[in-house]
């Protein structure tokens, strides 16, 4: 953890994600399903965070945080050491955190900067996954994707153990989004928060 950056666990932590699950508005039946094994996941009492690396238990929260550069239409990307893909900065949640400090949190430790939470989307979620991750320690990773309001022209200073590369990507560019090293649910995060920005406005 950051030195300086104090964890504070919530004194009712399935309350509070339970309720971050309930706000989310799927996007597609794809997100319908996940959204139900997830509340019944924790509703099933069984334990929701990640309490041993690698992987253990080996179902557990995750955080994503997708920098948006409104001006430019844009997102940051990190080329993420480990995984070998294209991802948003994030990481597990603490046991007991609250997954919105986890993002604040996340964000202090992989890009050294004072996140903060877009004014469009606020502090909740904008899109969650269950995910199977593949290799070794294979586990799954309940993930909440939340929007941070950010500047491409921002100082950025990537942790190396977790980022060979940042880049901004831009949203209104189908090319940029062609290759196969993303997340596998990248296209539909991309095109949920499409949705949720409308058309770019026409200059000239």
């Amino acid at each position: 953890m950051l030195e300086g950056f104090e964890m504070t666990v919530v004194q009712d932590p399935r309350g509070v994600v339970h309720d971050l699950v309930t706000g989310v508005t799927p996007l597609d039946e794809h997100e319908v399903q996940d959204k139900a094994a997830t509340l019944q996941w924790i509703r099933s009492g069984a334990p929701l965070f990640r309490i041993a690396r690698p992987a253990t238990p080996d179902q557990h929260l995750c955080v994503y945080f997708a920098l948006l550069d409104d001006a430019r239409r844009s997102v940051l990307l990190v080329d993420h050491v480990k995984a070998g893909l294209w991802l948003f900065p994030g990481g597990h949640v603490d046991d007991g955190e609250d997954p919105r400090t986890t993002v604040l949190r996340e964000a202090a430790e992989e890009l050294r900067i004072d996140g903060e939470f877009h004014s469009r989307f606020g502090d909740e979620p904008l899109f969650l996954t269950v995910t199977k991750t593949r290799g070794e320690h294979s586990h799954t990773d309940v993930s909440f994707w939340f929007v941070l309001a950010a500047d491409q022209d921002m100082r950025i200073e990537a942790d190396p153990r977790e980022a060979n590369e940042v880049r901004w990507f831009s949203l209104d560019d189908p090319a940029q989004w062609a290759h196969d090293r993303f997340d596998p649910h990248m296209a539909r995060f991309r095109s949920k928060l499409l949705a949720c920005l409308g058309t770019p406005a026409l200059v000239g």
